[in-house]
């Protein structure tokens, strides 16, 4: 992780849309996608976020400008967020009353204030221990049959009021959309979470 929160983040994009996954699906939202990523899922649909350096060094002070009034929560996804000391972006977000969500993979050391941690756990590197306590959400993305038997193994370590969710991978959902329903309906802790904003044509 970058430790200085001072430093200029790599916003890759900023926009308005409706939360389409988790816990928060339909709520509007404004996003905030940071470049940087070494976590390198092979089925990641933002592979253009990996490489810090393609994306536009943006003081926190420009970022807020973006925001509007209706603007009532915020997310930071990527990339890998945490790759970046989030403590300046979150505290002054916090001075604006914006309610903050965090998408993560956790391979990083936690920094900044939150709301919300959504926690999504990936093979090529694991999360740290800290995250699981900390996780409000734990979203599983489902590509093979394989990946249920992974998901339990997540799911033990996070506390008692993390809402846990298995979501299938996008270019797969026709395969295992069928398969985790039936999942779903012997293991009633899960949750079904979809991209829900693919299906309406929004970011």
């Amino acid at each position: 992780m970058i430790e200085n929160s001072k430093k200029p983040l790599p916003l890759m994009e900023a926009f308005r849309t409706i939360q389409g996954e988790g816990a928060h699906t339909g709520v509007p939202s404004f996003f905030f996608r940071i470049g940087g990523c070494d976590v390198g899922c092979h089925w990641c649909d933002v592979k253009e976020s990996w490489d810090a350096g393609k994306h536009a060094l943006t003081d926190v002070s420009v970022m807020l400008k973006m925001l509007e009034d209706q603007d009532l929560t915020v997310v930071i996804t990527g990339g890998e967020p945490l790759m970046w000391n989030m403590s300046l972006l979150t505290e002054s977000l916090k001075k604006k009353n914006k309610k903050i969500h965090l998408e993560t993979s956790g391979a990083y050391k936690f920094s900044g204030t939150w709301d919300w941690i959504c926690l999504s756990p990936k093979k090529t590197k694991s999360p740290l221990e800290e995250w699981y306590e900390k996780a409000d959400e734990l979203k599983m993305i489902i590509y093979n049959l394989n990946d249920l038997k992974w998901a339990e193994k997540h799911a033990a370590k996070v506390g008692p009021n993390c809402q846990v969710f298995l979501q299938p991978e996008w270019s797969k959902r026709d395969l295992m959309l069928p398969v985790i329903i039936e999942y779903l309906e012997k293991k009633s802790n899960w949750r079904l979470s979809l991209q829900t904003h693919k299906y309406i044509g929004l970011p």
